[in-house]
């Protein structure tokens, strides 16, 4: 049985027996905050429960690195959504330590892309074109600072508004400990 029909015969079971139902709730994040955090697997259920949260009381933004790597790229226009249709008035952007963006090697990403079937040609069209891939690929040294610099082009975006307060954490995937780098109500 392929993984695919694993999910869907335990989706049928799932809405037949109405197991969703403990799951209802709206579209608006009941304690009004959005969250931007990393797609690591060890946070799907953690990062929740270390921060008391239930379904429904938050948007979660997952990338890899919780990393805002363009001011007008789709994470902030996802935050800018959460503030202005859907309510939030908080933004917790949540590091982790041991993430596997940090220290991330682009030539070697480049590398394995290139193994995997995608041609040189198609990566040197994409440099002509003016698109770094380098740059695009590149990680962080210091989740600390990356949590930061998350931070402050979240706070500094020409279409943030006055008042709302943007946090930064690291967790501890291991744990689930949480440390303060930015508290928003200090800034």
């Amino acid at each position: 049985m392929s993984l695919l029909e694993e999910i869907l015969n335990h989706n049928r079971k799932f809405v037949e027996q109405k197991e969703y139902e403990k799951f209802q709730t709206t579209k608006f994040p009941d304690k009004k905050m959005v969250i931007l955090t990393c797609m690591d697997t060890r946070l799907t259920e953690l990062l929740p429960k270390a921060m008391n949260l239930k379904n429904g009381d938050a948007k979660i933004i997952k990338n890899a690195g919780e990393l805002v790597s363009h001011p007008m790229g789709s994470i902030m226009r996802s935050i800018l959504v959460a503030i202005y249709e859907l309510g939030a008035e908080e933004v917790y952007v949540v590091g982790h330590s041991d993430c596997g963006m940090a220290h991330i090697n682009p030539e070697k990403t480049l590398k394995r892309i290139v193994d995997r079937g995608i041609s040189k040609q198609i990566i040197s069209a994409l440099e002509y074109a003016g698109f770094n891939l380098n740059n695009w690929l590149q990680g962080f040294n210091n989740i600390y600072e990356s949590v930061q610099n998350s931070v402050d082009v979240i706070k500094n975006h020409p279409l943030m508004p006055g008042g709302i307060l943007v946090h930064g954490l690291v967790i501890n995937p291991g744990t689930g400990g949480l440390e303060v780098v930015v508290d928003g109500s200090m800034a």
